[in-house]
C-alpha cells in the first residue's frame, strides 16, 4: 500500500516542489498540505498519516513545537522527515531518530532515499515518541528565557522584551501587540493566529483570557467585576485598556488570583 504523507512548510514553492518529487517517486499519497505549525497539528490529527515532511523553521509554532503539541495531547506520532534550509538542525534531527533529514532545495535522489528509509524503518512508535520527547525537553531547556518579540510599527521593526508586552489582540486577522506603561507602543506581530503567538511566548507569563486576547499576567492592573459573575481586566498600558475574560476562562482567573 502507498504511504500517506502530509507536507508542512511555510513556503508555497517548497511545498509544490516536494509534492512534485513525491508524485514522481510513486507509492506515496500526499493527503494534505499545511503552511504553518498550527495547521500541521490539525492535519496530523485529522489524517493520521504514515509520514510527515515537516519544515523546522516556521513562524510561531516551529517543527519541534509541532512535535511537542502532539506529545502533550498524547497523539501517536507519525514518521517524521525534517526539512530545512539550515543543516545545523541535522544533528538534532538524527538525535531524535527522525526517519531522515532533507536539506533545501530538495533533490530527487535524496527524497527517494528518505522514502526508502521510511518504508524499511521498524522502530516501535513508542520508542520514537520517547526519543522525540527527550529532544523537545532538551530544546526547551536551551530556549532563552528573556526572548524578544518582533513588532512592526510605523514602517519600522522593533524588538521588545516579552516582559514589557501588556496584551495582544486579534481583529480581522491582524494581531496588535501593546506594550506597558505611559510610554508604551502598539505594533503588529507577524504571527497569523493568537495560538501561534502564544506558542512563541513564555507559558508562565501569558494567558489566553479571551479568544481575541492574550494578556501578560504581570501587567494586569485591576480585576473588574462585570455583570453575571463575569470579569474584565484593566491593563497596565497608557490607555488602561479593559479586556473581557471569557466565561470559559473565569475559573482560571479565580485560580490565578484566588478570587
Amino acid at each position: 500500500m502507498p504511504l500517506s504523507a502530509v507536507i508542512v512548510d511555510d513556503e508555497q514553492l517548497a511545498r509544490d516542489e516536494l509534492a512534485f518529487l513525491l508524485k514522481g517517486a510513486g507509492d506515496v499519497d500526499v493527503v494534505a498540505q499545511g503552511k504553518n505549525g498550527v495547521e500541521a497539528v490539525s492535519l496530523i490529527r485529522e489524517h493520521n498519516p504514515d509520514l510527515v515532511f515537516l519544515d523546522v523553521q516556521m513562524p510561531g509554532l516551529d517543527g519541534f513545537g509541532v512535535i511537542k503539541k502532539l506529545l502533550d495531547r498524547k497523539h501517536p506520532l507519525p514518521k517524521i522527515i525534517f526539512a530545512t534550509a539550515f543543516d545545523q538542525y541535522a544533528v538534532k534531527a538524527f538525535e531524535v531518530n527522525a526517519v531522515d533529514y532533507l536539506l533545501k532545495p530538495f533533490d530527487k535522489k535524496r527524497v527517494a532515499q528518505s522514502l526508502q528509509k521510511a518504508r524499511t524503518k521498524t522502530d516501535s512508535a513508542a520508542g520514537s515518541s520517547d526519543r522525540l520527547e527527550t529532544l523537545v525537553k532538551m530544546l526547551e531547556a536551551q530556549k532563552p528565557q528573556a526572548s524578544k518579540l518582533l513588532l512592526k510599527a510605523a514602517g519600522r521593526l522593533f524588538l521588545v522584551n516579552q516582559k514589557d508586552v501588556c496584551f495582544a489582540s486579534i481583529e480581522d486577522g491582524i494581531i496588535t501587540v501593546v506594550t506597558a506603561g505611559v510610554s508604551g507602543m502598539e505594533g503588529q506581530s507577524n504571527c497569523r493566529t493568537l495560538e501561534e503567538l502564544l506558542d512563541s511566548l513564555e507559558p508562565n507569563l501569558f494567558w489566553r483570557a479571551h479568544r481575541s486576547y492574550l494578556v501578560n499576567i504581570n501587567r494586569i492592573k485591576e480585576v473588574v467585576p462585570w455583570f453575571k459573575s463575569s470579569y474584565q481586566l484593566r491593563m497596565d498600558d497608557k490607555k488602561q485598556t479593559e479586556i473581557p475574560v471569557s466565561r470559559a476562562q473565569t475559573k482560571r482567573l479565580r485560580e490565578l488570583f484566588g478570587l
